[in-house]
């Protein structure tokens, strides 16, 4: 069994920065997950001593809080600065600039799209930062558009782990149906790079390996866009979930993980898979 890596697979910039923010942080808490790996949260609860707390109600004044990668409601940031609790912006700057970019076109009196998933964290702190919200929508098909009163002026941003070319979709139905439409293009580097390293190693493999967060969207697109190319391809967190009948009959096996997936645990499963077959 030969194992060959995707030539773009893992931390993005913005988890590595994370990582090594809350490593210098000992001793505080971040709100919600710092990223979507369990595994990771876990050797800095260990390590660092780096405790998670879900709900801002439960966050004591005067306490040192990390603020996850992917950023959190503006209301909520104001409720733990007047807490007094010290602040560890972890923020991904990738995802900043959506923000940004709400808050000033929102302010502007553009109506404002978001193309991304609603319950997505990430989604949730951006939306936040729109200052009128009867004006703020978010979508994920073309069809959603239709529906919505949108002014003549509308800015468009997007969910930083989305496929482009489903964002060209949303690109493409605004600008027929509106005068000034104005585009931009948040998608992150390092998911176009990893999409397509999996793509392409996904149409030589005999069977995928995808190692990241069941709960993470990037991880799950790159299961999606693998399983294209590879109906052998498997989306597991860690080397437990492996299953030797997987490799029954398999020459090449691919692997690659999502933005949040540390070395070690990559390390971890092409141990595994070796011992597997060997």
């Amino acid at each position: 069994m030969k194992i060959e890596l995707a030539s773009s697979y893992g931390f993005c910039y913005g988890v590595k920065r994370a990582i090594e923010i809350a490593e210098k942080h000992q001793n505080s808490f971040t709100y919600g997950p710092l990223i979507h790996n369990k595994d990771e949260i876990n050797r800095l609860k260990t390590g660092f001593n780096i405790g998670l707390v879900d709900k801002i109600e439960d966050i004591d004044s005067n306490n040192a809080i990390v603020i996850r990668t992917h950023g959190i409601p503006k209301d909520e940031l104001s409720i733990l600065k007047k807490q007094e609790n010290k602040i560890i912006d972890a923020t991904c700057p990738y995802v900043t600039t959506p923000q940004n970019i709400v808050e000033k076109m929102s302010s502007e009196g553009y109506s404002v799209v978001i193309f991304g998933d609603k319950a997505h964290p990430e989604i949730k702190g951006v939306v936040s930062y729109a200052e009128h919200q009867n004006h703020t929508f978010i979508v994920l098909t073309p069809k959603e558009l239709e529906a919505l009163p949108l002014k003549n002026k509308v800015a468009l941003v997007s969910q930083t782990t989305k496929k482009p070319e489903d964002f060209e979709k949303i690109v493409t139905a605004l600008i027929r149906t509106h005068k000034e439409v104005r585009v931009f293009n948040t998608i992150c580097n390092a998911t176009f790079e990893n999409q397509d390293a999996a793509a392409a190693l996904a149409k030589r493999a005999d069977v995928m390996i995808v190692i990241g967060g069941k709960h993470s969207s990037n991880t799950k697109m790159l299961h999606s866009i693998s399983q294209n190319d590879c109906k052998d391809s498997y989306l597991i967190e860690n080397e437990r979930e492996l299953q030797a009948s997987w490799f029954k009959n398999k020459n090449l096996c691919g692997i690659s993980a999502g933005a949040s997936t540390p070395d070690w645990i990559v390390q971890n499963v092409i141990n595994k898979i070796q011992l597997i077959t060997n």
